[in-house]
């Protein structure tokens, strides 16, 4: 029998996590205290996550988050006021960008920067970003940032992310809220759009590892736990039948963010 190796190691703030590897199974260790074990070391390192999120106060899981969802819209996705208040508007900039080129299109096309700039002036954006985005696209390096967009689309690539920040690093416009809004209107069935803060808060009220492999660095491991969040909440919330990713940003949006009176639908 082998002897058990721990093959990876983080910090989750203040406490040591370890995925140990022991013959035939892993164990997911909270500062030496077993937690969870199972046959798939990333089934294991992402309950050994969850498992401690769930000891933190803004911890109420997918259920709590469903509760809080209706709270706010009691139709669910389906509520009229849902839509108009979270779906519409995307959709809308969907649309318009639909319109101008397809990602396929994007990928080699040149002198889009204007068209594409009016997409971008959705309330998605800060009036900071988008007076950064604004410049990205009125000025030489359009063509360049809405190619790697594209591409990025297309194939969800490290190397199309790092191009996009290339570009957009001398415009301080290397975000995650500017590099992920045009693939998620392109492709809304794949891709994510991120708000950092509000998607890190809702991941520790539902205990996913997001919620501590977030960084502000353009790192396509990041933007991966990000696409794993998104599909574990589309699992989670079946009954609730989101449509799209639309839907399940506009989830996270309302649980990281909305406070006050629910829906009266």
């Amino acid at each position: 029998m082998s002897k058990p190796q721990t093959i990876r190691k983080a910090m989750l703030g203040k406490i040591e996590l370890r995925l140990v590897s022991s013959g035939d199974h892993f164990v997911g260790m909270s500062d030496g205290k077993i937690i969870c074990k199972g046959r798939d070391q990333e089934v294991v390192w992402s309950q050994l996550y969850a498992d401690v999120l769930k000891s933190r106060p803004n911890y109420f899981g997918y259920d709590g988050a469903c509760n809080r969802f209706l709270h706010f819209f009691r139709g669910g996705f389906a509520s009229s006021e849902y839509a108009s208040k979270e779906r519409e508007y995307k959709l809308a900039s969907k649309r318009k960008l639909d319109a101008i080129a397809t990602p396929q299109q994007a990928a080699s096309a040149s002198g889009l920067g204007e068209n594409i700039w009016s997409v971008f002036q959705s309330n998605m954006l800060s009036p900071f970003e988008k007076m950064r985005v604004r410049d990205v696209l009125m000025g030489p390096k359009s063509d360049a940032f809405i190619q790697s967009a594209a591409r990025f689309t297309l194939d969800c690539g490290g190397q199309a992310l790092r191009d996009m920040e290339h570009v957009l690093r001398p415009f301080e416009a290397a975000k995650w809220t500017v590099v992920t809004f045009l693939p998620f209107l392109w492709r809304p069935e794949q891709h994510m759009y991120l708000k950092p803060e509000v998607t890190k808060l809702y991941a520790e009220r539902v205990g996913h590892p997001y919620a501590e492999m977030y960084s502000p660095d353009l790192d396509i491991a990041v933007y991966e736990s990000l696409l794993d969040l998104s599909r574990q909440t589309e699992k989670e919330l079946v009954d609730l039948k989101p449509r799209d990713r639309i839907d399940i940003q506009s989830f996270i949006w309302v649980i990281g963010k909305y406070d006050g009176e629910p829906s009266r639908e």
